[in-house]
């Protein structure tokens, strides 16, 4: 069953597929629809529900004026010739579940939803939003078979988001005012970087004294943690859709955008083989570079320690998902 609405058109026209009709693939939709960026493919395993909301998002269209197409699907070939597939199919993690045991339940959702895309999509480039965030990069990176640069996951925008946001509160300032910046891995360990905090180019570090700015280096660490208790129900959904909107406007529109992004690294930051949050230049080719920022002794450890809790996550789901290369490549 497949519910779609035809745009008319005479020129191409980007394809977004968004694997996940729950609350973060749903806001990423209609922000993509909202904005007329690219049609766009809901899938997911639930029978009736991304066509449901493809065509509750099509009536509102009628409204608001958007004339993309919008399909709701269970069935990837539904999905053929993407130019982006956004990953945000999985399981939020549960009390008492730790971020390897939330690994081994999301991996094999993560291994499945890629294979069955990039048999449809060869040449798309990969957002994946699954958590743990950067360990299921890491996976769909084996699986797909593609260059390294064409997989990346969505952390860093949300993450640097939360810490700008903070800053902007603490301060009583307009958002759009302050530059931030979060390194490593999507979770406790990750790493905000308040010497390249800035306000207006003011650096943060003369505006705030030191304890402020570390009650909002742990305020951002539990950003995401603090919206789930406030919630109690369900977890964050309007910032994460927002964060990989800019990823993948970046991408289709080759902005070359300067975004913090879990990229592959291959020796920077003295990491390598592990995809982790750093700024990366984003454009049509996917990530086009990754930058290295200054970074003091502290920093630097620290990002080794998020490093090191990523790749042992990594080293885990890999020996129990895919103990064998070959399985990797597999159709």
């Amino acid at each position: 069953m497949v519910s779609r609405i035809h745009a008319a058109s005479s020129h191409v026209i980007p394809r977004v597929t968004v694997v996940g009709a729950g609350s973060v693939g749903n806001a990423l939709a209609k922000r993509l629809i909202d904005q007329q960026l690219a049609d766009v493919v809901l899938i997911d395993v639930v029978p009736g529900r991304p066509q449901g909301i493809a065509l509750d998002l099509t009536q509102a269209g009628a409204i608001e004026g958007h004339t993309r197409q919008i399909t709701g699907t269970n069935d990837y070939d539904d999905t053929a010739n993407s130019d982006v597939v956004v990953v945000t199919a999985g399981l939020p993690r549960k009390p008492g579940m730790t971020r390897d045991d939330l690994a081994l339940v999301n991996g094999p959702i993560v291994i499945e939803t890629v294979r069955q895309a990039i048999a449809r999509s060869p040449q798309a480039q990969f957002i994946i939003v699954t958590n743990p965030l950067d360990v299921m990069a890491y996976l769909a990176w084996q699986v797909s078979g593609l260059p390294h640069q064409q997989v990346m996951g969505m952390a860093g925008v949300l993450d640097s988001a939360r810490f700008r946001t903070f800053i902007a509160m603490a301060l009583n300032v307009p958002v759009t005012d302050v530059s931030a910046l979060v390194l490593g891995g999507h979770g406790d360990l990750m790493v905000p970087l308040p010497n390249h905090a800035t306000v207006s180019g003011i650096p943060l570090t003369e505006l705030l004294d030191a304890a402020t700015i570390q009650r909002l280096v742990q305020r951002t660490q539990h950003g995401g943690a603090e919206i789930v208790n406030l919630l109690k129900t369900g977890g964050a959904h309007y910032a994460p859709g927002a964060s990989v909107y800019a990823m993948v406007a970046a991408i289709l529109g080759d902005r070359h955008r300067i975004l913090p992004a879990a990229a592959y690294l291959t020796g920077e930051y003295q990491l390598h083989d592990l995809f982790i949050g750093v700024p990366c230049k984003i454009g049509a080719q996917g990530v086009e570079a990754v930058l290295e920022v200054s970074l003091d002794q502290a920093q630097q450890a620290a990002l080794h320690r998020s490093a090191e809790a990523v790749q042992r996550q990594v080293q885990r789901a890999m020996a129990t998902l895919m103990p064998s290369p070959a399985l990797a490549l597999q159709p």
